[in-house]
This record gives C-alpha cells, structure tokens and sequence, in this order.
C-alpha cells in the first residue's frame, strides 16, 4: 500500500488551514507543498511563509518540492520541526551533489526530482546518497494534468536499480495521479503517490485518500 501526500496547490487557497485539517483527518501521510518560482517551471504558487502559517494545523510531516531555480539559496527556509523531506530537481542543480549534502546538513530527507523528459540513468551518481526520487509524471507547472503513461516503466527502472544496488530511497510520483493509475504505479514499485486534484476535488476527502492508498494492485 503507498502513502498519499495530498499536493496543497490544488486546495482553496482562501481557506488553507482548514483545508489542512480536512485532509490530516482524512488520513494522508504527507501534505505535499509545491514550491514554484515563475522561472524554472511557468507558474508561482507560494513561499516558506505560507507553509509555516499552516504549522498549527498540520498533523502529517511537510513533503516539500522546491520546483525553483538556484534551490540552494532557498533551502533552509522550508526547514522546520515539521519538514521531513525537502526535494530539488536534477535539471535545476549544477551540484546536485552538493546541494543534496546541505539539506541533509539541516536535519531533513533529501529528494531528487526529474521532469518526464529527463531519464532515470541521469541519477545514478547521486542514488546512494538520496531519501527519496521524485518522478514527475506530467510536466511541472500547473496541477489538473493528464498523468503520462510511460512514467511507470520509469518507476518500474528505478525500483530495479534500487533492489539489485540494495538502496534504501523512496520512490515518489506526482502529476495526475488518481485510483485509476494508483495501483500499477505500487505494482511497479512506488511508495508515495502525490494526488492533488483527485483529493482536493473530492467532496470526501477521506474516501479519495482511502481509495488511492487500498486500490488493487
């Protein structure tokens, strides 16, 4: 069974700290916060400030993804008490290797992401080092996208590499993600599965949960 972390950019913005409740209630293992500069991928969404404003409302860990350039810059900004992950992407780091060590330095799991066109072979330097591989399955921006189907052949390439090398990373997915491709995306090897809209859309946010984690595998 993966775990859900429910992506706050698809929640009502004008009711944020309840939307965090509902959804700690409902079950989630995560509260995914996606962080989006305007330059590395064409939106802004928001800042450590507002994730911090939730901080009394939060009963699950923040799983943070920096979708920003110079991420470094950033970094210990979104470390908090309750900050278990914090995620930067591959194709926004010149030292991905350096950049991994300075979160880890603040205490919290380090994440790796790659976009849809960025092949999972680009990681391999820095798999031994990561708590967790976050694999894009639309591209980055905009929530409410189509899921794309060549991402759980990725992850099912990932997961392989993780078993025959003996590495200890989470496998990650995000971009329309929903009981429809939750259970082939476990089979082939997932562990945390972002939903946004499939969660946020939903009037039962507990049943969305629900049915994306116990879907058939």
């Amino acid at each position: 069974m993966a775990k859900v972390a429910p992506s706050i950019l698809a929640a009502d913005f004008a009711k944020l700290g309840s939307e965090v409740s509902d959804i700690c209630n409902g079950g989630c293992d995560y509260i995914h916060v996606d962080v989006m500069d305007g330059a590395f991928v064409p939106n802004i969404s928001f800042g450590s400030a507002v994730m911090k404003s939730l901080n009394g409302y939060a009963t699950v860990p923040y799983d943070v993804h920096l979708m920003i350039q110079n991420p470094d810059y950033y970094i210990d900004e979104f470390v908090t008490d309750n900050t278990e992950f914090i995620t930067v992407h591959y194709e926004a780091c010149p030292h991905i290797c350096r950049t991994i060590s300075h979160i880890k330095e603040q205490g919290v799991k380090a994440g790796v992401s790659i976009n849809p066109g960025t092949p999972v072979s680009c990681l391999e330097s820095v798999l031994p080092f990561v708590d967790m591989v976050l694999i894009m399955s639309v591209n980055p921006g905009f929530g409410g996208q189509k899921f794309i189907p060549g991402t759980a052949e990725k992850v099912a390439q990932l997961n392989n590499i993780r078993k025959c090398n003996g590495y200890c990373f989470k496998i990650e997915v995000d971009g329309g993600i929903s009981d429809k491709n939750a259970g082939l995306l476990t089979s082939k090897g997932a562990d945390i599965l972002v939903a946004g809209s499939a969660v946020f859309k939903h009037e039962d946010r507990a049943e969305a949960i629900r049915v994306i984690k116990e879907v058939d595998v």
